[in-house]
């Protein structure tokens, strides 16, 4: 098992770790990862790892075998050997992009509090798919109901509860597309707002921002029919 270094501090930019695994493919599995895997409709984070004598550009980390985390390098190159310490350094300006907008689709889903069919996120924008079988009305609506959540300035935060305690509460499970993790015992569960007054509290594996006003202002691009029953709405950073 990799530790996920970014779980406990998503703002954390540099770490060490151990190299303990290389893959057939070229893979690099460390002990402990600062790098995101891909999942959950976020990227995997991109970054470069170094050692003494050595380093190499990684372009995304991927969930491996056994919960480990597997670095992919950008192009061939020779692998720091198992056992050799490395230095981690994550590209912190494409990281914090995707937490930006990862936060801001979580206040989409409470702006429409619709089942969601699918998501994806990136830079400059991401999307949510919504079990929704008419186009809304109006969607400087949405956008203005977006940004005044943004603006709030609500704290996001992390918790945990039981697998039992998720089985009693189905309703926290807002994605259909998307299972929470399980595994561990344990699904982490995102909260924006206070914990007495909260607007949205979800399973999430992913990275987010520490308060809704870093995200910014957002637009709202265009809304898609996608099959009879789904509509995507995409929101882009301002």
């Amino acid at each position: 098992m990799t530790e996920p270094l970014f779980r406990a501090d998503a703002y954390l930019r540099d770490a060490t770790a151990t190299v303990v695994g290389l893959t057939a493919e070229g893979g690099i599995i460390v002990d402990r990862s600062l790098f995101y895997p891909t999942s959950g409709g976020q990227p995997g984070d991109s970054g470069r790892l170094e050692w003494q004598g050595g380093g190499i550009d990684i372009a995304v980390a991927v969930k491996g075998e056994g919960q480990t985390i597997v670095l992919v390098p950008s192009e061939p190159a020779p692998l720091p050997p198992v056992g050799q310490a490395v230095e981690q350094k994550i590209n912190w300006d494409r990281r914090y992009r995707h937490m930006r907008v990862h936060t801001a689709l979580h206040l989409l889903s409470v702006v429409v509090p619709l089942p969601v069919t699918g998501g994806s996120i990136s830079t400059e924008k991401g999307r949510l798919d919504f079990d929704m079988p008419e186009a809304p009305a109006d969607k400087q609506q949405i956008e203005d109901a977006l940004n005044a959540l943004i603006a709030a300035d609500y704290t996001v935060s992390e918790s945990y509860i039981s697998d039992a305690e998720l089985d009693a509460q189905p309703n926290l499970v807002k994605t259909m597309s998307v299972k929470p993790p399980r595994g561990t015992g344990q699904i982490r569960m995102v909260r924006i707002g206070d914990a007495d007054a909260s607007i949205d509290w979800q399973p999430c594996g992913g990275t987010h921002v520490r308060s809704t006003a870093e995200i910014g202002p957002i637009r709202i691009g265009k809304i898609e029919k996608k099959g009879a029953q789904n509509r995507r709405i995409n929101v882009i950073l301002d």
